[in-house]
């Protein structure tokens, strides 16, 4: 029993991490790539960018300074959980969860615990 209560923690914290936001001021490229649609190149163009000319102000000055990234590209970044700046990080993440709403009448996970 306790092997799958411990499982089950394992499971959440998992998933917990998976929607964490990633602040483009202070993130590594490992975690940069780990975003939906950030690849290699756009991870290196960001980090040269933010290396030469220091942190982005918000997600207009992200786009604007970092060639291939418009309007829409940094939108569906954030909504992946691409957060500009320490303040705009629980936004991201409050966006993800706007973003992936539960539906009506879907079955909830549960686990189930024998005794």
């Amino acid at each position: 029993m306790f092997r799958k209560v411990l499982a089950a923690a394992a499971l959440l914290a998992g998933f917990s991490h998976a929607f964490a936001a990633v602040d483009v001021n202070t993130a590594n490229e490992d975690a940069l790539r780990g975003i939906k649609g950030v690849g290699p190149t756009r991870a290196k163009a960001i980090l040269d960018e933010r290396s030469a000319h220091g942190p982005y102000k918000d997600a207009s000055d992200l786009g604007k300074r970092v060639k291939g990234m418009g309007g829409h590209t940094v939108e569906r970044l954030q909504a992946e959980g691409l957060a500009i700046g320490p303040a705009n990080a629980q936004a991201a993440q409050a966006k993800v969860a706007q973003a992936t709403p539960a539906k009506a009448g879907a079955p909830q996970a549960a686990v189930a615990v024998k005794k």
